[in-house]
């Protein structure tokens, strides 16, 4: 299977900008880690491709946070994603079934919910995170982003998302491609860009095919010239570990981890954003607790 990568540039002499993905290994990932059904693994899968677009100009240290609660049965969706191009994401209620909105269809924008808000939130090292949100209009995601980018940022955007889920639950294809247009953009150029993606088959159903994100810009831009200024890899990739889920631990209090210590036995602590677990053995705890009291003590 081809590595994930997405391809960023310019089209119609700067009238445009663009970003086309492939993300069908890093969805196959995320539904592995979360033991996900179909539609949440359509729902995180098409959130983390977006999250990647939104965030593919990321620079060191800078950090993009994409939320959805739209009071549907998948509960919050949140997706991290880093300078890195790597992304982290995670559904509240991952193991839901819902009929298909039409067969072969899954009902994406049911399990999501419209009842709710969208929130980005760019941490690029400023002295405070921005934070823009816009209402749902779908749950359908792509449609939602779309929005955020027209309401938040004032630049409209075409937005298109897709997650092939296999017979088994497996992830099949994914990927999707963001198209802002820049100030001056003509009406020819945005009316060839509308007249493309009404022509276009679904993005995944098309990388289910061999399409590369080549080949999609390559339909998406037909008529208009193009220039691609980077490629980058992309992966779904976690900073959790045995340190940083520890802070899990101190945020319960003293009395608490005094409780678990009691009951002599191992406390686990699984990463919501990736699955992975984390053991404590009685003696962690222990020594928890001493950092703690020794902490105290340095403040006093």
């Amino acid at each position: 299977m081809t590595k994930d990568f997405c391809l960023r540039g310019v089209a119609a002499d700067g009238q445009l900008r663009f970003v086309a993905a492939q993300t069908t290994e890093l969805c196959a990932e995320a539904q592995k880690r979360h033991h996900s059904y179909p539609v949440a693994t359509a729902a995180l899968g098409r959130l983390l491709t977006a999250a990647l677009m939104l965030g593919a100009n990321l620079k060191e240290g800078q950090q993009l946070t994409i939320s959805i609660n739209g009071g549907g049965p998948l509960g919050r969706l949140t997706v991290v994603t880093e300078e890195n191009h790597s992304a982290r994401g995670y559904v509240e209620n991952p193991q839901i079934e819902l009929p298909d909105r039409v067969p072969g269809k899954l009902n994406v924008g049911g399990a999501v919910g419209t009842d709710g808000f969208l929130q980005v939130t760019k941490d690029l090292g400023l002295k405070e995170p921005y934070t823009g949100s816009v209402s749902l209009v779908s749950g359908e995601i792509g449609d939602d982003i779309a929005r955020y980018l027209t309401e938040s940022e004032q630049t409209p955007a075409a937005v298109g998302l897709g997650v092939l889920v296999g017979e088994y639950g497996e992830v099949q294809a994914a990927g999707g491609y963001l198209i802002q247009l820049m100030p001056g953009a003509t009406e020819e150029t945005i009316a060839t860009l509308e007249q493309n993606i009404a022509s276009m088959a679904p993005i995944s159903q098309l990388i289910a095919q061999g399409q590369s994100p080549q080949n999609l810009l390559a339909i998406l831009l037909n008529g208009l010239p193009y220039e691609i200024l980077a490629q980058d890899d992309l992966s779904f990739q976690c900073r959790c570990g045995h340190e940083r889920l520890k802070n899990v631990l101190v945020s319960l209090g003293k009395e608490e981890i005094e409780d678990l210590l009691a009951d002599q036995k191992e406390v686990e602590i699984v990463c919501r954003f990736c699955g992975e677990k984390y053991v404590f053995t009685p003696q962690d705890l222990t020594d928890l607790l001493a950092d703690m009291e020794k902490g105290g003590d340095k403040e006093e």
